[in-house]
């Protein structure tokens, strides 16, 4: 037989592997699931003492638990910033929108062959084609096209229909059996489920597994209840536990790369204990309990056990992270700012941050920008913080009046903020309604 024969006998062996279901099955799903307004305090096996989270507790045992993620103080900032792999200086435009002419991970998985679904809270726009457009085949969302109510009987658009449920049915059910049943049908894979979770956000609600839970209520109203907090952080991981069990019984499990974070600090005002720790949310902040998130993942038979890593992590490192998971391509994104921790999560050294950056102005407010390691703190108008002795940020120091490690530290955080000095594009759309909602929140403070 001639060379040419065996040549084509090759690729089409080739071609036919790429088509086959053992080629789809190689390649790992995704689940990246990010809840609402949750610090690293609220999670047991961070040390937290106040809420009981068995699933995540579990999951954290046999995976990686990272001590060290920050993301921004804000929803929509870190939801820019996780989808985009981008620092907020390249992109953001306004509070509750997305850039439209960003590349996210919905995107790059979509072009990659996988199945894609998003489902939970939205917050980028209420265009009807949004989501298509960001690369999710499917969804369910809770503030796309409108704000109802989000718990009891809530208002959804899933698959772009608006839908009401009256009935006694609670959002996050509903949210978590459409992530089950997209998980169900695309068993044979690959898949990408990015799952933003509507809990633990206020109002503080009643569950359906809290003792004075009523299915008739028709609004969200509720208050800073104690209680009613940790009802839904446990209701938040029991809905986790059901993800879990479906991909077990579909043996998924040891094919799937799941990641847990939060969005931003815990709610402002609320109160965590870690053991006789007091620890305070500060979401919408840039201290360190509006930005601290818990952040766990698992991949059995994949990734080390039971291990932790003290190693830096934020938000734009996500999509960088799933990406080298699963083989795919970022070029399309363009320029980014993430780095894969994928080989701390299978206990490698990696590529180690040294530093984490913030841009932060959500509604047009003073902007704050900013820099910090495992210690200090630099902002861009010279404000520098020692973070262990001095955590709440009272009291600024000088870098010019610094010595020995600090200022060794004050040099290197310089050096990252001269990186972002000039990344702000010109030619991103303007900001006035992010303006207006700053100069009105700052008008209402004064009243």
């Amino acid at each position: 037989m001639s060379r040419a024969f065996f040549r084509l006998l090759f690729v089409l062996a080739i071609a036919f592997s790429i088509s086959s279901p053992g080629w789809a099955a190689g390649r790992p799903n995704i689940v990246l699931i990010m809840a609402d307004d949750l610090g690293y305090e609220t999670i047991g096996a961070n040390g937290g003492t106040s809420y009981r989270t068995p699933t995540l507790d579990g999951i954290a045992a046999r995976g990686v638990r990272f001590t060290h993620c920050f993301v921004q103080p804000l929803c929509t900032p870190t939801r820019m910033q996780l989808m985009t792999g981008k620092y907020n200086v390249r992109n953001y435009v306004t509070f509750g929108e997305m850039n439209p002419k960003e590349v996210t991970f919905g995107n790059l998985f979509q072009a990659a062959g996988y199945a894609t679904c998003m489902a939970g809270k939205w917050q980028l726009g209420r265009e009807l084609e949004k989501p298509k457009k960001y690369g999710f085949d499917e969804y369910c969302l809770w503030q796309h096209l409108r704000r109802p109510s989000r718990y009891p009987n809530p208002g959804l658009e899933i698959n772009g229909v608006e839908k009401d449920f009256k009935s006694g049915e609670y959002g996050p059910d509903i949210v978590n059996d459409f992530a089950i049943d997209f998980i169900t049908r695309h068993k044979d894979g690959p898949f990408f489920l990015y799952y933003p979770m509507m809990l633990t956000h206020g109002p503080y609600m009643a569950t359906p597994e809290s003792k004075d839970w009523d299915p008739r209520v028709m609004e969200e109203s509720g208050s800073k209840d104690h209680q009613h907090f940790a009802d839904m952080v446990q209701y938040m991981d029991k809905l986790i536990g059901k993800l879990i069990a479906t991909l077990e019984k579909l043996g998924l499990r040891e094919n799937t790369l799941v990641l847990f974070v939060g969005d931003n600090g815990t709610g402002a005002g609320t109160e965590s204990m870690m053991g006789s720790k007091v620890v305070i949310g500060a979401k919408g902040s840039t201290i360190e309990t509006g930005m601290h998130v818990p952040l766990i993942a698992s991949w059995p038979g994949n990734i080390a056990s039971g291990k932790v890593s003290s190693d830096l992590v934020d938000s734009t490192d996500f999509l960088a992270t799933i990406c080298d998971a699963a083989g795919v391509s970022t070029a399309a994104a363009g320029k980014i700012d993430g780095r894969s921790f994928l080989p701390q999560i299978k206990g490698e050294k990696g590529n180690p941050r040294e530093w984490i950056y913030s841009w932060y102005s959500p509604r047009g407010e003073p902007l704050k920008e900013f820099a910090f390691n495992h210690k200090y703190k630099l902002y861009r108008g010279g404000e520098f913080f020692d973070l262990a002795a001095d955590p709440r940020e009272q009291r600024p120091m000088k870098a010019a009046s610094l010595s020995g490690e600090a200022a060794t530290s004050a040099k290197h955080l310089q050096t990252a903020l001269d990186q972002y000095k000039d990344a702000r594009p010109s030619d991103l759309p303007k900001r006035e309604v992010g303006e207006a909602a700053g100069k009105k929140g700052k008008k209402a403070k004064a009243k």
